[in-house]
């Protein structure tokens, strides 16, 4: 067995947000994405996900995915539920705790190499880390007027660096930022 250090994953977002920065309304309902999803649009959700190891979401996250009723989306790729209250699984998920550079580790020691960071309070927390690398940000046209954030007060600050940008017919304009590392 080799003594080398095993590689940090890349922590990678892929979400959506209103114009005014909400992920999701005060309940934490996405219903208001509904009529975007309905657009045809392809805004590149399933290429992104082809690049991903694991995805690893937090257990509202994983409670409004099972809301959807029907197939479990993500069957074949690996996903970890961080959560201290573990349901029973429905598919192949795990269910994990711990501080996110911990969590990080374990997944790149088990060979992770890019990991799909998703949930307000997830992405929040990897990011007071610096452990997210890209982020892929589509703004839908509109404003919700209040909800979830996907970046509370008291984040850091941290400059990005914008490596693509698309425009939809529909109105959605997404950006993609890499974080810049030393």
């Amino acid at each position: 067995m080799s003594d080398a250090p095993v590689a940090r994953p890349q922590g990678c977002v892929f979400i959506a947000q209103s114009l005014d920065g909400y992920i999701a309304r005060p309940d934490g309902a996405i219903d208001w994405l509904l009529p975007f999803q309905d657009t045809g649009e392809d805004a590149g959700f399933d290429a992104f996900l082809a690049t991903i190891d694991v995805l690893l979401m937090g257990r509202n996250t994983y409670d409004t995915v099972l809301g959807f009723g029907g197939a479990w989306p993500f069957a074949g790729k690996q996903v970890v539920v961080l959560t201290h209250r573990p349901p029973t699984p429905v598919a192949d998920e795990t269910f994990a705790h711990g501080e996110p550079a911990a969590v990080m580790a374990r997944l790149g020691q088990a060979g992770a190499r890019r990991v799909y960071v998703d949930g307000g309070d997830v992405i929040r927390q990897w990011w007071a880390a610096d452990l997210l690398d890209e982020l892929t940000v589509t703004t839908v046209p509109l404003c919700l007027g209040a909800g979830l954030a996907l970046f509370g007060a008291g984040g850091p600050e941290r400059a990005l660096t914008l490596a693509s940008s698309r425009a939809f017919p529909s109105g959605l304009l997404q950006a993609r930022y890499l974080v810049p590392r030393a």
